[in-house]
């Protein structure tokens, strides 16, 4: 816990709020992108049992 609370607290001057920004839109993009393929495949796992 001392490691991880270290790093973070050296990490933490250095970000700045676009950087946050970014990241949570991009790691929004990427939940939505992967849920979307898990229907497909999930969908195409189906008919091709069928």
């Amino acid at each position: 816990m001392g490691t991880v609370g270290g790093t973070f607290l050296s990490v933490l001057p250095n970000l700045h709020s676009e950087d946050v920004l970014k990241t949570i839109i991009l790691a929004t993009v990427g939940a939505i992108v992967s849920f979307i393929i898990s229907l497909l495949l999930k969908n195409l796992i189906k008919k091709h049992k069928k």
